[in-house]
């Protein structure tokens, strides 16, 4: 008798790096000209949590990855694929097969997946597609980003907003699909309103050559454009996901939103009528 392939996608552990580095608001104050209440009152935020001289976007990454391993009972040897959502990798070339080799994942596939704050739910749906599809049975998503190395603490149109952190799902092949619905939609047309945009360094070769070394700017944003996006197609791609899952805003037990800004967490849940109390929110700190 020909065993059937699992074809469904059950969450089985998470997990998240411990950063021991905090900066309050008020001590954001020191460095930039800001308040408080400023900071607060405009998005909710009253630390943020930063990596130290140690931490490494890959070291961040593997204490996730073990502690979502520890509470899903897998061992690392029996990985079969690791997806590394971050914008802010150790290496260009990518920091996954670092990752792998940290928690000695040698039966691991390993790729980064670059989709900014999209990128944990980029990286779920695509790790969601493997398992159904029977490629892999076993498999390890994190999303990680050190923003503060990427930031102009001088601006505090952005500074204010990041941190530093580093969370870890491990997804299993199972009878019963837990996914039950996703939406996914991209719009290039505003890549302008919030970018960390390679900056050309020219460098004389030889008569009439020249090349460009590589370097970045810092974090740049259009923070109105950004939340009038938000509050607009955020709602529309929620209830089109829902839409598939068979379900309705009225159905939802918790609401968990990519924490950028309690204002646009309100708009969102408002938006969708949902209320404030299913509405989970970490980003006080």
């Amino acid at each position: 008798m020909v065993q059937q392939t699992k074809t469904g996608v059950s969450l089985i552990g998470s997990g998240s790096a411990h950063l021991s580095v905090s900066l309050s608001n008020d001590g954001l104050s020191q460095v930039v000209d800001t308040s408080d209440e400023w900071i607060s009152t405009r998005t909710g935020i009253h630390q943020r949590f930063l990596a130290n001289a140690q931490d490494s976007l890959t070291s961040l990454a593997v204490e996730a990855g073990k502690a979502a391993l520890a509470m899903s009972g897998m061992d690392a040897s029996e990985l079969e694929l690791i997806i590394l959502a971050t914008s802010t990798p150790d290496d260009l070339f990518g920091s996954a097969v670092q990752v792998q080799a940290g928690l000695g994942a040698s039966r691991a596939v390993a790729f980064d997946l670059t989709a900014a704050c999209s990128g944990f739910v980029f990286a779920l749906v695509t790790a969601a597609q493997y398992i159904r599809s029977g490629v892999y049975e076993k498999v390890l998503i994190i999303g990680a980003d050190v923003m503060s190395r990427w930031l102009d603490w001088e601006d505090r149109r952005t500074c204010v907003l990041f941190g530093d952190g580093a969370g870890a799902v491990v997804l299993q092949a199972s009878d019963r699909d837990r996914l039950l619905g996703f939406e996914m939609r991209s719009d290039g047309t505003l890549n302008g309103c919030l970018n960390l945009a390679y900056k050309a360094d020219p460098q004389p070769l030889v008569d009439g050559v020249t090349a460009q070394k590589g370097t970045f700017q810092t974090v740049t944003m259009n923070g109105k454009e950004v939340y009038r996006f938000v509050v607009t197609r955020v709602p529309e791609i929620l209830e089109k996901a829902l839409f598939r899952a068979g379900l309705t805003p009225a159905d939802i037990d918790w609401l968990l939103l990519h924490q950028a800004n309690q204002r646009l967490l309100d708009a969102v849940a408002d938006r969708l009528k949902i209320p404030s109390e299913r509405v989970i929110s970490n980003m006080a700190k």
